[in-house]
C-alpha cells in the first residue's frame, strides 16, 4: 500500500535536495510564527518575503527558512 505524501512536501524535498537554500512550506512557516496558512500568505505579501516559485503553479510557493528563522528570532527578543 502506498503512503500518501503531500504534494507541497514532495516539492520541498526535491528542492532541498537540489539547492543549498533550505525552504519551508507556507503551512510550516505559519506554524513557526503561530499563524494559519491564510494568515501566513497575507504576512508574506505584507512583509515582502521571498517567494520561491513552484513550476506549473502560479499560486504555490515555498519560503526561505533563513528569513523565517530571522523573524522568529526577532519576535523572541521582543
Amino acid at each position: 500500500m502506498q503512503v500518501f505524501e503531500d504534494w507541497n512536501q514532495k516539492v520541498k524535498k526535491t528542492f532541498n535536495a537540489t539547492n543549498p537554500e533550505v525552504v519551508l512550506t507556507v503551512s510550516e512557516a505559519g506554524t513557526l510564527l503561530g499563524l494559519s496558512k491564510d494568515q501566513m500568505k497575507l504576512y508574506v505579501d505584507k512583509n515582502k518575503l521571498t517567494k520561491v516559485p513552484i513550476m506549473r503553479s502560479v499560486h504555490r510557493y515555498l519560503l526561505l527558512e533563513s528569513e523565517i528563522a530571522d523573524i522568529v528570532k526577532k519576535n523572541k527578543s521582543i
